[in-house]
């Protein structure tokens, strides 16, 4: 474990910018004799933590309780009891009841394999969104200076397709707009291949994708698998795709129109475990885990 000398508010606002998987640990309720004070705080990540509720055995088991949400990829929040002369086996005699606020990353990843115009363009538009962008280029220098600005985006330069494929997470969503059709055909493939894609786009047109399509089912790919592939990009809003051949073809629209399109594709549906505790639920814990009610 790495303690870090970073507060818990500042690391809480980074990490949430970034994007990285981390609990919030709140002292909420204490009696008797405890090392920290109620609205006492750390922040806890796999592998670091920030701040501290007073050290000894109960931390290291409110970090390890963290971390086993973390790694069980549990949000929302749970409350900790511990007391001080019995779990934790130390001599302060008190009781303390720590909440832990379990906040699992970006919700999305969207790996961009391309850094041209569109890329370029799509990379400005998916910031605010708050998604891990994994921008993807075999060229030496593709990647302007201000990507190094914006919160979870890591650029990576990768030459070989099937590698990079299989660095994704599962269930990332894909857009593939390189500057080399072979490349965009074998990143395709990989994708195809590996099978877990929350969802696929290729850019380019009806006549690319069919010469691509014919290529892919040579290469196995059955009709299911074909059909998840979306090209031309940036389609839903505009079915008519006699419409979008007049239309606008600047880099931004077709950026604009391309986020627009993966918008439904990426909403989650309302998880109870991310609304919080009911107060009424939370106020029958407390009495329960404390002593003396």
């Amino acid at each position: 474990m790495i303690a870090r000398a970073e507060s818990w508010h500042a690391a809480l606002h980074r990490l949430q910018r970034e994007g990285v998987p981390h609990v919030l640990a709140t002292q909420v309720t204490s009696a008797g004799s405890t090392p920290r004070e109620p609205g006492a705080r750390m922040v806890i990540t796999a592998d670091a933590v920030f701040d501290t509720l007073g050290g000894g055995t109960f931390e290291w088991q409110t970090i390890e309780a963290a971390r086993r949400r973390l790694e069980a990829n549990e949000p929302g929040m749970s409350l900790e009891a511990f007391s001080l002369g019995g779990r934790s086996g130390q001599c302060c005699g008190g009781f303390v009841n720590v909440l832990l606020e379990v906040f699992p990353g970006s919700p999305v990843t969207l790996a961009l394999f391309g850094a041209g115009h569109v890329g370029r363009e799509i990379v400005r538009l998916a910031e605010p969104l708050g998604w891990q962008i994994l921008w993807h280029d075999s060229r030496d220098d593709a990647f302007p200076a201000w990507a190094n600005e914006i919160p979870r985006l890591e650029c990576r330069r990768t030459t070989d397709p099937a590698a990079a494929v299989a660095e994704l997470p599962a269930g990332s969503h894909a857009l593939v707009m390189t500057h080399d059709h072979a490349e965009d055909r074998a990143l395709v493939d990989a994708l195809l291949c590996r099978g877990d894609t929350a969802s696929l786009g290729l850019i380019g047109s009806q006549s690319k994708w069919a010469s691509f399509r014919s290529r892919l089912r040579d290469a196995g790919h059955d009709e299911s698998a074909l059909a998840r592939v979306r090209c031309p990009i940036g389609m839903a809003a505009s079915p008519n795709q006699s419409e979008r051949r007049g239309g606008d073809k600047t880099p931004y629209a077709i950026a604009l129109a391309s986020v627009a399109e993966l918008l439904p594709l990426t909403a989650e549906a309302e998880r109870p475990d991310q609304r919080g505790l009911d107060p009424a639920e939370l106020r029958a814990t407390f009495k329960r885990a404390t002593p003396g009610t």
